[in-house]
C-alpha cells in the first residue's frame, strides 16, 4: 500500500467543508449523520483509482463538527477524525489520520453553497473547491507538490 499524508488531508479536507449551505449561522446545520460515496485519484504518471468513502458527521447545529471518515481505494487506506470550527463566515480545525500517524490543520472560507479551503501537513497542501446541493456534494482537491494530481469526490446523504 502507497502511503502518502496529503491524501487523508484532502479527503478530510472535503468532508468537512461539505456543508448544506454556507449560511451565516453556520455551514455544519444540513451535515449531521451519515454520508457515502466515492469518486477519483489522479496521479502524474496518469494513473487513475477509484475511491470509496463512509462519513460521520456530529455536530452541535451550529458552529463545531466532529468528523470520522473511512475511504478506500486499491492503494490507499485512509482512517480520519477532526474537530472543526466555524466563526463568521470562516472555517478552521485540527484533523488526524490514524493509519498514517498525519495531522494538520484546516482553513477557508464559505460563501452561499460553495466552500474553499485549504489542509496543511507537515509537508504538502491541498486546496479545495466544493459545492453542496441538496442531499449531494461534489469536490475537487488539488494537492501541491506530490504525485497525486487531483481527488475528485461525489458523497450523498444516507
Amino acid at each position: 500500500m502507497r502511503v502518502l499524508s496529503f491524501v487523508p488531508a484532502s479527503i478530510l479536507l472535503a468532508s468537512l467543508m461539505a456543508a448544506g449551505s454556507a449560511e451565516a449561522a453556520s455551514p455544519f446545520r444540513a451535515m449531521a449523520g451519515a454520508w457515502v460515496g466515492g469518486g477519483t485519484l489522479s496521479m502524474q504518471s496518469g494513473e487513475r483509482e477509484r475511491l470509496r468513502c463512509r462519513a460521520v458527521y456530529d455536530t452541535d447545529g451550529s458552529e463545531q463538527l466532529r468528523l470520522n471518515i473511512r475511504c478506500a481505494s486499491d492503494s490507499y487506506n485512509i482512517d480520519l477524525s477532526s474537530d472543526v470550527a466555524y466563526r463568521g463566515g470562516a472555517i478552521s480545525g485540527q484533523w488526524s489520520e490514524a493509519s498514517h500517524n498525519a495531522s494538520g490543520t484546516i482553513d477557508g472560507r464559505a460563501s452561499g453553497d460553495r466552500i474553499e479551503a485549504e489542509a496543511r501537513g507537515q509537508t504538502f497542501s491541498a486546496g479545495l473547491a466544493l459545492t453542496t446541493r441538496g442531499n449531494r456534494q461534489t469536490i475537487s482537491i488539488r494537492p501541491a507538490g506530490t504525485e497525486i494530481t487531483g481527488v475528485n469526490l461525489e458523497l450523498s446523504r444516507r
